[in-house]
């Protein structure tokens, strides 16, 4: 009999459902889109890494001595190709290659490189019979040809016997197009392939490879690896060909894991939103239904029995939602896959995981949110069913605003601890801290509801007259119902308003920071990411241009301090000295050969003073004792020490310049543009001054925001989606008083405009509590954050105002459909209903 109770509920309150089911969807599209996305990625990257090197049994390769985890190849040590020879004579090698790789990117016919900011650029040595194919034209032979795989010359509209611009560590080559190549699913790289002297003087260093590798006449590959690695120096080290495909693999395989995480809490976020929306409509689903749960009592269901009917129509509305949200992620899935992939993308591939945690997140979030209303559902007694007035009982908020009022204190003491305790990280407590400060204003928003929405219901209630008071009324009615429908609003608001103070805060602290510490005129460095840097010989040429005084190459990579990775910058610590406006504690800059200077904060954390003798290791290997010759403050370009140029260049494998210092005798329009022709037509390279410093610093903290934003967006519909819900159901609660209200005279477009009035007050209280909220958490962190460079806190007072009128807007399209519902009620028909 229950069962055909929860049908016919089902079927009765259809409308009412689907919108608690779109919130489910929501929910639901983001995390089966991000399983997706990122199941049809590692299946890719699987394919991919699979099908290189296939033939190798065994790789050669320099020993990684700096764990850097985002150490771009630049830093590995090469492997003589003298050692080929010596590989071909070990017993059972077979087709020894030696490979090169590194950075090399082509320029389109619009001027920029192919690819940008997204995939990788990689440069190469062909290797015939290796892991590409030739399927037009013929191999590299000279230093003034390449081959390019066929995608990258189809978005540069190159074609055999073309011209092509190849940029290689900040240089352009000019080079003849000879060959087009096919590089399977590469995910949106491009590849250009030379002939193995050009790949060696270009991208590496001549007379070395990246790796050797080599395949089996027979042995299996652990036998091979040991014979191999008997002849091989201490330096080097030999790796079976399954443990090379691996390792590609982890990488990609850690960054998904990454990426995987950062979306799911996003869509977790968005599911959180959804269950107060749940929540809320079966509330009022039960508060509606009292006198007929009452009357299921009353003729014998069991509390279970009802119970069980209102479970029963929460895992229909799960189970519908968690199919189409399966459905709609799939599409959102897709979508991220054209976005990163381009022309590259492939189908994408559905695994059981999605299926099962969309099903298990849909179904368990809906049934969870809908539990208590249905325990309440159960507690009506069956002789209520005989009053008019039939009403589930209101449970006092005392235990609601104690519980309330213990976590914000919590939350509050978890912030203070972080701000001022020595709590290791000071984010972390900071932001515990904010969670529970979060939650414990939500079971407070009933309370802090009444006086809130009095006040900003004023103005509706002094300036539109009945319809004014009436909505203010209605959304002091009920404080639960005002505040979870409020509340849904005030997570996305609260959290879209803490990533733009962070935001402003970055930028602010840019800001400061650049004005302070940067003392050039000019600042030449990558126009991208990926680049390894540029060419040393761009510092003479720089130097040499017309207007300019002087130049600085600053240079940076990783050692090892005491066994752990040390991140230094290097170069003449005089001019960047001048450069960076340092300002020195102690000691000097002259640092001489084997010179190092260190901010204060890490003088005084490892005890170091000036004359003190620090032992570190290189890349390559070699370890070295660097006298501490100066201390100065805290640097945010310098960074924590400097170390002289010449022990920089004695153990890097391919110098390569961060960035360039310039100081001109007139920083006008004159100089910029001469150093631009010094320059050329190099799109990898840009001239930057403090002004334009400083705003591509914005645009990047501004892409973040924007990017972060967009993300939270998701919350916002669905709380966007439960305003409507609400107010949908609150006019059927009060279809017989809005009959009356009709009867005594107020007009349909009185009533709209009530409706409208109640869904602005709630949308707004929603967003008050938000931006409070957020502004309140964005200053605790970027006070928590200060020795990270968060130094200033900025709160962007227009973005904030403009947020507060976006949600003043959902409150009115929220109410277009129940106002308009509300209006065309029969008069006599309202009345009459029970």
């Amino acid at each position: 009999m229950m069962a055909k109770v929860t049908l016919r509920n089902l079927a009765a309150h259809k409308i009412r459902l689907v919108l608690t089911a779109v919130a489910v969807i929501l929910g639901v599209s983001f995390v089966s889109g991000t399983l997706i996305f990122t199941d049809t990625m590692n299946r890719q990257f699987d394919d991919l890494f699979n099908g290189i090197g296939k033939g190798v049994a065994v790789d050669v390769r320099a020993k990684k001595v700096v764990n850097d985890p985002m150490d771009d190849g630049q830093s590995a040590q090469p492997v003589p190709a003298s050692l080929v020879k010596t590989l071909s004579e070990v017993e059972g090698v077979k087709d020894v290659v030696g490979n090169v790789t590194g950075y090399a990117a082509v320029v389109g016919h619009d001027g920029k490189i192919i690819g940008g900011q997204g995939a990788p650029q990689l440069g190469v040595n062909w290797v015939p019979g290796g892991d590409y194919e030739m399927i037009s034209g013929r191999a590299p032979a000279n230093r003034a040809e390449v081959a390019l795989d066929s995608a990258t010359a189809g978005k540069a509209k190159l074609r055999v016997g073309d011209t092509a611009r190849v940029v290689t560590s900040g240089t352009v080559q000019r080079v003849r197009v000879v060959g087009l190549i096919d590089t399977g699913n590469m995910m949106g790289a491009s590849v250009a392939a030379f002939d193995t002297a050009t790949a060696q003087r270009l991208l590496l260093k001549p007379g070395h490879f990246s790796d050797i590798q080599m395949g089996s006449s027979g042995p299996g590959e652990e036998e091979l690896r040991d014979r191999v690695a008997q002849v091989l120096p201490p330096q080097l080290e030999a790796i079976t060909g399954t443990k090379l495909r691996d390792d590609l693999k982890s990488g990609i395989a850690e960054f998904m894991g990454f990426f995987r995480t950062f979306l799911l809490v996003f869509a977790l976020i968005s599911i959180f939103v959804g269950a107060f929306i749940i929540f809320n409509t079966f509330s009022m689903l039960v508060a509606q239904r009292t006198r007929e749960l009452a009357l299921l009592r009353a003729i014998g269901a069991a509390r279970s029995q009802v119970t069980r009917a209102v479970i029963g129509e929460a895992v229909a509305v799960g189970v519908v939602g968690s199919t189409l949200g399966l459905a709609a992620g799939a599409g959102l899935a897709l979508l991220l896959q054209q976005q990163v992939m381009g022309d590259d993308a492939g189908g994408l591939v559905l695994t059981p995981n999605p299926v099962i945690w969309s099903y298990v997140v849909g179904i368990g979030v809906t049934v969870m949110s809908a539990y208590f209303p249905a325990r309440r559902a159960a507690k009506i007694p069956p002789v209520a069913a005989m009053r008019d007035d039939v009403a589930l009982p209101r449970r006092s908020m005392r235990i609601r605003l104690a519980l309330g009022t213990l976590l914000t204190l919590i939350g509050a003491g978890l912030i203070a601890l972080g701000l001022v305790g020595d709590a290791g990280n000071p984010a972390v407590p900071v932001g515990a801290g904010a969670f529970a400060v979060f939650l414990g204003v939500a079971m407070l928003a009933p309370v802090i509801s009444v006086p809130v929405v009095r006040v900003l219901g004023a103005p509706a209630a002094r300036l539109m007259g009945a319809p004014g008071r009436l909505a203010r009324q209605n959304a002091l009615r009920n404080p639960r119902r005002t505040a979870a429908t409020a509340a849904a609003l005030m997570i996305g608001l609260a959290l879209i308003t803490t990533v733009n103070v962070l935001g402003a805060s970055m930028r602010s602290s840019v800001d400061s920071q650049v004005d302070r510490q940067f003392g050039a005129d000019y600042i030449v460095q990558p126009a991208g990411m990926g680049g390894g840097g540029l060419d040393p010989r761009l510092v003479g040429q720089v130097k040499a241009t017309p207007g300019v005084e002087s130049a600085a190459g600053y240079y940076s990579g990783n050692l090892n301090i005491s066994g752990k990775r040390a991140w230094y910058a290097a170069g003449d610590a005089a001019a960047l000295a001048k450069g960076t406006r340092m300002e020195l504690v102690s000691g000097g800059t002259n640092l001489g050969r084997d010179g190092m200077m260190v901010d204060s904060d890490t003088a005084s954390a490892q005890k170091w003073t000036v004359g003190s003798v620090v032992a570190v290791q290189f890349p390559d290997g070699a370890t070295e004792r660097l006298r501490v010759t100066g201390v100065y403050a805290k640097n945010d370009i310098l960074g924590p020490r400097l170390i002289s140029e010449q022990a920089h260049l004695a153990h890097a494998v391919r110098p390569s310049v961060s960035a360039i210092m310039v100081d001109a005798r007139a920083a006008d329009t004159a100089t910029k543009s001469a150093l631009e022709r010094t320059l050329g037509d190099n799109p990898a390279v840009k001239v930057q001054d403090q002004a334009a410093l400083k705003e591509n610093a914005r645009q990047q903290v501004d892409g973040l925001v924007s990017f972060l934003t967009v993300l939270l967006i998701m919350s916002v519909i669905i709380a966007a989606v439960g305003v409507v819900n609400t107010l949908a159901l609150s006019v059927i609660e009060r279809t017989r008083e809005i009959g009356l209200l009709r009867a005594i005279g107020i007009s349909r477009r009185q009533l709209r405009r009530m409706v409208r009035l109640e869904s602005i007050v709630i949308a707004v209280f929603g967003a008050v509590l938000g931006i409070g909220i957020g502004v309140s958490f964005g200053a605790a962190l970027q006070r928590a954050l200060v020795e990270q460079g968060l130094e200033r806190l900025s709160v962007p007072v227009g973005t904030l105002a403009i947020y507060l009128v976006v949600a003043a807007l959902i409150g009115v399209l929220a109410a277009v459909w129940p106002a308009w519902r509300a209006g065309r009620m029969d008069v006599l028909r309202a009345i009459s209903t029970e």
